[in-house]
Order: structure tokens, then sequence, then C-alpha cells
């Protein structure tokens, strides 16, 4: 009997083969006919700047000025409703709740008061309250291995809780952000420790979190069984959700916000698409991709202050011939940036502080030759005559192993963080009350008669 079924499950993995061949060739377009009739792949024209779809005043994003009708480079720059990243981060030196202060002022355009910010840390702090039985009842059953399907699960199934949720009136959605800005880290650092506990038979704590912390401090009280951490610990986190919380209305995440929020649907499904859309790889994974790569660097470089030997391994690298075969030194390079990404910028300044504070100075370094040895060849490869620079991944993934944060997790806290800058796309959508983004497939196909089924050879 054991050998009847291993014969039926062969044979319907030959004709699943045979049917993913026909899909394949069926599928396959002629790349050319994306140049013949102009079609901007990834909403990117030829030069890769991205194609113009909308307007916001939300984010701003420069890599370069314009000079006579040329392109010049520039230090990168973010804003946020029109400050300076650089600066905000500046002026929260020492101080706590800045990405919830982050959070106010993507959401309502200005910096907050004190008495501002004290009476919205309050909303937050009675928001960040699940259901009752919640945790039990959702967070604990079939726990994913994939924390972002289980973010999903979790935003999912708060519609269910929501006595209005499909009401569009922008304090309706108001009230629906500063929820899930408020919820997202518990259904993260719990799905983390139902899945450790039930798939991998770690001990399980539940952790409530403190109102009088904030969601940095939160996260690592949650997160760590004796929920203890330190004031740069903290402080670092709460910069890494500063810097992660938004990046303009072109990136994939956000852009999937503005689209679904554009057809009408519930503040849940919205923000469900735009975590589908971060758990991939190409975007919200991408610092857990430098990890492993600093990982194999790091097993096969014995003396990491050896430039040398540094500089043939990441070119076998780049050649494909080590790591993961792709040909990517992961981390480097940026669709708008070019002389330097501005978050990068300051998560090295961290990274360096931390781990001083961890004993890890010797890792810090790899990553800083390493990211001086990339820059130079690929600027040769590539012959370009500005210089790569590194990007917000580079070190981010480096600063959460040295917070003790898994893996796991990494994603999650991105999502975290960018909940409040897809809030503020999605309000300013409805609040512009837009078309629904239908962009246009030029079919390339052929029109055919139609056969009957008894007509029909293979």
């Amino acid at each position: 009997m054991v050998s009847s079924m291993m014969e039926e499950k062969q044979l319907m993995n030959d004709k699943m083969e045979e049917f993913l061949r026909y899909c394949i060739e069926a599928g396959r377009i002629d790349p050319n006919l994306y140049q013949e009739y102009d079609v901007k792949r990834g909403l990117r024209e030829s030069n890769g700047k991205g194609v113009l779809t909308g307007l916001t005043e939300i984010s701003d994003v420069n890599g370069f000025r314009t000079k006579n009708g040329k392109k010049v480079p520039i230090e990168g720059e973010l804003f946020f409703q029109g400050y300076n990243v650089k600066e905000l981060i500046n002026g929260f030196t020492n101080r706590r709740f800045n990405f919830e202060e982050t959070t106010y002022l993507l959401m309502f355009g200005e910096l907050p008061t004190k008495e501002q910010l004290r009476q919205f840390i309050d909303v937050l702090s009675q928001f960040r309250e699940l259901p009752k039985k919640f945790v039990r009842d959702v967070v604990m059953k079939a726990p994913s291995a994939n924390l972002m399907n289980a973010l999903q699960r979790g935003v999912l199934t708060l519609y269910s809780y929501d006595e209005d949720p499909d009401n569009l009136d922008i304090m309706n959605v108001l009230r629906q952000s500063l929820t899930l800005i408020a919820t997202m880290p518990l259904y993260s650092v719990y799905g983390y420790h139902a899945y450790q506990h039930y798939n991998l038979g770690k001990s399980l704590f539940i952790h409530y979190p403190d109102p009088t912390k904030s969601t940095a401090e939160n996260i690592l009280h949650m997160l760590r069984g004796d929920s203890v951490y330190t004031e740069l610990e903290a402080r670092v986190l709460d910069t890494c959700l500063v810097l992660h919380a938004e990046h303009g209305g072109g990136n994939n995440s956000t852009f999937t916000t503005h689209v679904v929020t554009s057809s009408g649907t519930d503040t849940y499904s919205a923000v469900a698409a735009s975590l589908a859309s971060l758990k991939g790889p190409k975007h919200g994974g991408a610092n857990l991709k430098v990890q492993r790569m600093f990982a194999d660097i790091k097993k096969n470089i014995r003396n990491w202050n050896d430039e040398a030997a540094i500089q043939e391994y990441l070119e076998k690298i780049l050649a494909g011939e080590a790591f993961d075969g792709a040909g990517l030194i992961y981390g480097m390079g940026h669709a708008i940036y070019t002389l330097s990404d501005p978050r990068a910028v300051i998560l090295k300044q961290y990274a360096e502080k931390l781990s001083y504070e961890k004993g890890l100075e010797e890792e810090y370094h790899l990553y800083e030759t390493v990211e001086k040895i990339a820059s130079k060849l690929l600027t040769e490869r590539k012959q370009l005559s500005k210089p790569i620079c590194c990007n917000v991944d580079f070190y981010s993934g480096f600063i959460y192993s040295m917070l003790g944060i898994p893996e796991q997790l990494y994603t999650p806290i991105f999502a975290i963080a960018r909940i409040s800058g897809w809030a503020a796309h999605r309000m300013e959508e409805l609040v512009n009350d837009g078309k629904i983004i239908r962009p246009a497939y030029k079919y390339v196909g052929h029109h055919r008669a139609y056969r009957r089924l008894e007509d029909r050879v293979q």
C-alpha cells in the first residue's frame, strides 16, 4: 500500500511538472516587446528614476540636485513633513519617545508641543492593549515561522473586533491607525515567543506592555525574559524606528498602501497588503541578507584586518563565486541616494557606539572595511564617476544583532516603524479623494478561435 501511495505521489509530481512547463511557456513574454512599447518596468524610467504617479507632503527623498540641466550627486537627504531627519535626530539627543514624536509629525504635519506629545503618548498607551483573549485565541494559535504572516493575520483579525471597521471617515481611520501603531509591537513579539514555545520547545513568557515606557523600551521589555536593557540600547532601537518610519510614497509597501486605499477598502486590509509587500526580500528583508553575507565573510576571512583578503573575497562574491552566487554585495547602493544614505550615516554612528558597549569593536571595523572596499569595487565595476554608498540595511541588521533581537523579528520591526508612514499616506490618499489607481497593461498575445474539447489534440 505504501508503494502504491508513493507511485501515485510520483505520478502527481510528474503531472505538476508538465503543467508547470505549459505555464512557463505560455507566460513568457518576449523581452524586446517591453522596449518596443516603452513599458516602464518596475514603474521606472530608462534612467532608473521612478515614474511620477502621485503627490505627497509627507516626506521627501533627495540624492542629487539639478544644476544647469544636469544631475549633480549630493549627500543624501531625507525630510519628514519638511524637516531634515538629521536635524530631528540631533534634536532628540538623550530623549525618550522620539518614535512617538516622529509618528505625531508624520500623521499631523507638525512637531508637537510638550503638552501635545504628552497627550499623544497617553493616547497610544491606552490603545496599546489587545482585545480580551486575543493573545490566546489568535497569537497562540498556529504560530507562524515567518512573523510577517503572523502580523498579517493579527491585523486582519482586528477587523472582527472593530465595531465600525469599514467606515472611511478620517476620524475613524485615525482611531484604527493609532490602534495598529500601538499594538503591532505586541503581536510581533508575542508571535515570536509563541513560535519559539510551541514549535521549538522554548520557555513561554508574556510580558504586558508598560504604559510608562516608549515603543522601543516596550519592545525590549517584552522580548527579554528579564526585561532588562540599557539606556543606550533603548535609544538606538528608538532611532532605528524613527529612521524606518517613512521613506517617500514611491517605495513598494507605501505605494501598495496608496493603491489599496484608493479602492475604498478598510484600514486593516490596506495594512495587511502593505505587510505582504514589506515581507518580500527585495524590500523589507534586505538587512537579513546583509547579516547572512557577513556571516559568510567571517567564516571565510580569518584576519578581519587583512584588507587584501577581504577585497579578494568581495570580488568572488561579485563574480558569483561566493556566498549565494547572486553576484551582489548586499546593503550597497540605492535607487535614489548617491553619495550617502542619511539613514545609514546615522545608524553607522550608533553601531559604533553600541559595538563598544558590547565589546564588538572588531566586528564593527569589519563592517566599515567592507563598506569602504565594496564602494570602490562597485564604482570601478560599473565605471561610474560617483561612488556607490551603503544603504540603511548595511548597518541595521548588525545593530539588531547587538541588541539581541532575533532574525525573525528584523522585518517585523521594520513594519512596527513603517506603520506610521503607511497610516499617514493612507489618510493623505483619503483626504485628497483620489481616483482608484489603475495603471495600464498592453496585451501582446494573439486572439484565437475557440475549439471544443473533443476537437483538441495534444
